[in-house]
C-alpha cells in the first residue's frame, strides 16, 4: 500500500535530509513545522545549524514546483507542504490546548480521514522524535513511528569488539607454543566467525577447563597477537580484568588512531583513557597535548547560566574529568595536585562549542560522554582530527541524556558500526563494574 508519512519538527530538526528517505511514498511537512524550524534557524547550535539546513534543503526542492502542490522527489516519493487540514474541528474533544503539536497532529488525523474516504487510500503515517506524539496520534487512531532511517540495529548484535570462541585445549595449547598465530592456522576462528580488524579473540577450552587464551587480530598481516600491555602499571592504573586489558591494548598502541569505548558507569572507560593519555604524553611524549572535552548536556533540570570565564563556566561540567585526574596524580603520590594540574601545561579541557573550524594534529583526544552527540557532532569532531593524533571516544548509551536520541540513534553508536572494518580503529564494550561493589549492584539492578 502506497503510504502518506507526516513529518514532526522533531523529525527535520535531527535530520534536515530526512525527506529524502521515504522511499516513493509521500511526504508532507505541515506548515506549523515550517513556522517552527523558523524560530529555530537563529539559534548557534546544533538545533540552529539543522533548521537553516532544512530551509536551504526545502528552498533547493522550490526550483523544481510549488511545494504547496508538491514536487517530486529524486527517489521517485513526492513531497509537499501541506497549509490546508488544519481544522481543529472535532479534534480539540480529545485535546483541548491549541499548541503546534496539536496542529501537527489536527493535519495528520484530517487527512487520514480523508484518505479513508477514497478509493485508493494511503495509509497515513506521523513520523516523530516525541515519543508523547506518537502516544497521542495512537490514541486517535493514527498510525506513528519514530525516525527509522538512521538508527542502528544492535540490540542483541552489537559489535562489542570481543569474540568468545570455545576450541579444544590442543588449539589453546598451540596458541601458548606459538604466541603469534596466522590466520590460516587457527581455521577454527576464521572459518566459522567474521573477524574485525583489532578484534579480540577470546579462546576457552571446549571441555570446560580454565584454560583460555586472549589474542587481537592484526586484518593488515592476517595474524592473531597476544595481548602486550595491560598487565603493568600505568600511573598507578592496572587493568583489573580481562576487558580493562584488553582496553589498554588499544589506547596504548600508536597504530591504532581510533578508540571507541562503551560500557556501563564505572566499568573504568574515563579512568583507563586518561592513564593512557598521561602514559602516551608526558612518558613517552609520543603525543605534544592532551585533549579533554565532553558535549554540554545536562542531567536533569538545566542549572542556567554560570558565572566567570570559559573555564569557570566548563568546570562543572568537567569535574569527573578532574575526580579522575586527581585520582592519577594522587596514585603518583602527587600531593600538591590542584597546583600540578596547573603546571601540566600539556593538559587542555576544552569546550567541544568550540571546537568546530580547529585542526588538532599531534595529540591524544578524549571525548567523554560521547552518546549524548548526534551523527552530524561526531563527524565535526572526528574530521578535526589532524596528522599525528589518536582520539578516544567513550560513554555509555544506556545513559543518553539527549532528547532526540537513543541507544539505537547516537553518534557512540554510528561511529562503532562505521568503523568497525577499519584497520587503524578498536572498540571494546567493558561490562564489569569496578568502581565498588554499590555502583556494581546499581548498574544491574536499577
Amino acid at each position: 500500500m502506497h503510504k502518506m508519512f507526516v513529518l514532526d519538527t522533531s523529525v527535520l530538526l535531527h535530520e534536515p535530509r530526512s525527506v529524502y528517505a521515504f522511499g516513493d511514498n509521500d511526504v508532507v511537512i505541515p506548515a506549523v513545522v515550517i513556522e517552527e524550524i523558523d524560530g529555530k534557524k537563529s539559534y548557534q547550535d546544533i538545533v540552529g545549524r539543522n533548521a537553516r539546513e532544512v530551509a536551504r534543503e526545502l528552498d533547493k526542492l522550490r526550483e523544481l514546483g510549488s511545494l504547496c502542490e508538491g514536487v517530486e522527489l529524486p527517489n521517485g516519493g513526492r513531497l509537499r507542504v501541506e497549509v490546508n487540514h488544519k481544522s481543529l474541528n472535532g479534534f480539540q474533544e480529545y485535546f483541548h490546548e491549541t499548541n503546534n503539536d496539536n496542529r501537527i497532529l489536527a493535519v495528520a488525523l484530517n487527512l487520514h480521514r480523508e484518505e479513508k474516504e477514497k478509493e485508493s487510500k494511503k495509509q497515513v503515517i506521523l513520523v516523530s522524535k516525541d515519543a508523547i506524539m506518537r502516544i497521542k496520534a495512537d490514541s486517535l487512531n493514527i498510525l506513528s513511528q519514530d525516525y527509522l532511517y538512521d538508527k542502528i540495529e544492535h540490540a542483541e548484535e552489537e559489535y562489542q569488539g570481543i569474540l568468545n570462541v570455545t576450541v579444544d585445549s590442543e588449539v589453546i595449547d598451540k596458541v601458548y607454543q606459538l604466541g603469534v598465530v596466522r590466520d590460516d592456522e587457527l581455521k577454527e576462528v576464521k572459518e566459522y566467525y567474521d573477524v574485525y580488524p583489532n578484534q579480540f579473540v577470546v579462546l576457552k577450552d571446549s571441555y570446560g577447563s580454565s584454560k583460555s587464551a586472549i589474542l587481537r587480530y592484526d586484518a593488515v598481516m592476517k595474524k592473531f597477537h597476544p595481548l602486550h600491555r595491560g598487565e603493568e602499571s600505568y600511573w598507578g592504573i592496572k587493568g583489573k580484568n580481562a576487558e580493562q586489558r584488553m582496553a589498554l591494548e588499544l589506547l596504548l598502541d600508536d597504530n591504532i588512531k581510533l578508540v571507541t569505548l562503551t560500557g556501563k558507569a564505572g566499568t573504568g572507560k574515563t579512568l583507563l583513557s586518561l592513564a593512557a593519555g598521561l602514559v602516551k604524553v608526558q612518558d613517552e611524549r609520543i603525543y605534544q597535548k592532551l585533549l579533554i572535552t565532553k558535549p554540554v548536556v545536562p542531567v536533569g533540570r538545566d542549572i542556567g547560566f554560570l558565572p566567570g570565564d570559559k573555564d569557570e563556566k566548563l568546570r562543572p561540567w568537567v569535574q569527573p574529568i578532574y575526580d579522575n585526574l586527581e585520582f592519577l596524580l594522587d596514585a603518583k603520590h602527587i600531593s600538591d595536585i590542584k597546583n600540578t594540574l596547573i603546571g601540566l601545561k600539556n593538559i587542555e579541557i576544552e569546550a567541544m562549542t568550540y571546537i568546530r573550524g580547529r585542526s588538532i594534529p599531534n595529540q591524544f583526544i578524549i571525548i567523554d560522554e560521547a552518546q549524548n552527540l548526534t551523527k552530524h557532532e561526531v563527524k565535526t569532531i572526528v574530521t578535526r582530527v589532524g596528522e599525528g593524533s589518536k582520539i578516544v571516544m567513550m560513554g555509555d548509551t544506556e545513559q543518553i541524556d539527549h532528547p532526540y536520541l537513543d541507544s539505537q540513534c547516537n553518534g557512540l553508536t554510528y561511529i562503532i558500526n562505521k568503523f568497525k572494518d577499519i584497520n587503524i580503529a578498536g572498540h571494546i564494550t567493558l561490562k564489569k563494574v569496578e568502581r565498588s561493589v554499590v555502583a556494581q549492584l546499581a548498574a544491574e539492578l536499577l
